[in-house]
């Protein structure tokens, strides 16, 4: 005998209308987008004590700025759930405090993305992926966190593609690019704890990246020889070489507990990539990459007008060249399943070794008690 499933009664030739208004709008990164009403959009202000006019973020060189309101706006209608907004908010004052945002650095050829990074009880208590596929699909949390900054990006700042967003090719980041960290299977204190806060806090880590590489090591149990598989990930003369460059490397939790099994810690595999990620003087000048441009700092070639001798050359060692300026350049942590030899760098674009970005989400109850 078949159960009668109750539903409430929609017309679906009005949903597809609205989704074709919004559409049309170009109110969406492409993708359709959550209608949102007056009703719905209450429901995710009355999650945070906070005046809805309050300006969160905000880009000078666009006299354009993000109020709460419209952060919830586009929350909406990535997908989130009023029970999320906190987050979104912790989300746009950490990117908030990174000094690229506001500058433009989203407008880039460079195609480069916001990254969120979640700690804390929140993970569990929402439901982020910090586990098995945790760059990709199927957690809401994780996709819909991502997509409300971008949304909003288009939305509010209007960085839309071929006008305002100048990107040549981007990165599939520029939908959604949220992780939360796999504090269980790693056998060192989470980013948040390392960098001041309680463990049973909830945070969000803003960084802006550039690329996600895929390290793939299977085939050792040594941890010096998976450091140099990062090291020279890290070091790779394909990348647009700053003096600065700097790096989030997001070991899977394998790699990670081999280092640990080694007695390594998480400075211990910070300082062996720095050490280690290191370029020959003859492997830059072959890629035009031996000196730096006087106005931006990038490496060009020495013949070129701007060019300036980088430190390096009046070092003792002059032959050789690291591609990281401090140890702390190097951010490490843990996210994937415990089931593979798999690691990721991340090319980082913003601080380079300072302390990241971060924001704790506000507990409700605290908020309820104000």
């Amino acid at each position: 005998m078949s159960t009668l499933i109750e539903a409430p009664l929609a017309d679906a030739a009005e949903i597809r209308s609205t989704l074709e208004y919004y559409n049309s709008r170009q109110w969406t990164d492409g993708l359709p987008v959550v209608p949102v009403t007056e009703s719905y959009l209450a429901e995710f202000l009355s999650q945070v004590n906070r005046d809805p006019d309050e300006v969160l973020f905000t880009m000078p060189h666009l006299n354009r700025s993000l109020t709460i309101r419209l952060a919830a706006i586009n929350a909406a209608m990535a997908g989130c759930l009023p029970e999320y907004f906190p987050v979104v908010l912790a989300a746009w004052e950490a990117t908030a405090a990174e000094p690229y945002p506001k500058r433009g650095i989203w407008q880039s050829t460079t195609g480069t993305a916001p990254l969120l990074i979640v700690n804390g009880p929140v993970r569990e208590r929402l439901g982020f992926n910090s586990k098995g596929n945790v760059f990709g699909s199927g957690f809401r949390a994780n996709a819909t966190l991502g997509r409300a900054i971008r949304l909003a990006s288009i939305n509010v700042f209007g960085l839309h593609p071929h006008h305002l967003d100048q990107a040549t090719q981007a990165t599939l980041g520029k939908y959604s690019a949220c992780i939360a960290e796999n504090e269980e299977e790693s056998p060192w204190e989470p980013l948040h704890v390392e960098h001041g806060f309680d463990p049973a806090a909830s945070t969000v880590t803003a960084m802006v990246f550039r690329s996600n590489m895929h390290i793939e090591a299977r085939h050792t149990g040594k941890p010096e020889q998976l450091g140099l598989d990062l090291a020279n990930s890290i070091r790779r003369t394909g990348a647009l070489l700053h003096e600065t460059s700097s790096a989030l490397v997001v070991l899977g939790p394998e790699h990670a507990q081999l280092f640990g099994r080694a007695g390594w810690s998480k400075d211990d595999v910070r300082q062996f990539i720095f050490d280690n990620a290191v370029n020959s003087r003859e492997d830059l000048v072959a890629v035009g990459k031996d000196a730096l441009s006087q106005h931006t700092r990038w490496r060009l070639p020495s013949g070129h007008p701007d060019a300036i001798p980088d430190e390096a050359s009046a070092t003792d060692t002059p032959d050789r060249v690291p591609a990281l300026k401090v140890p702390s350049s190097v951010v490490v942590m843990v996210a994937g399943a415990n089931n593979a030899g798999v690691s990721a760098v991340i090319e980082t674009f913003g601080r380079r070794g300072d302390t990241p970005s971060t924001v704790q989400v506000p507990d409700v109850r605290d908020q309820e008690d104000v």
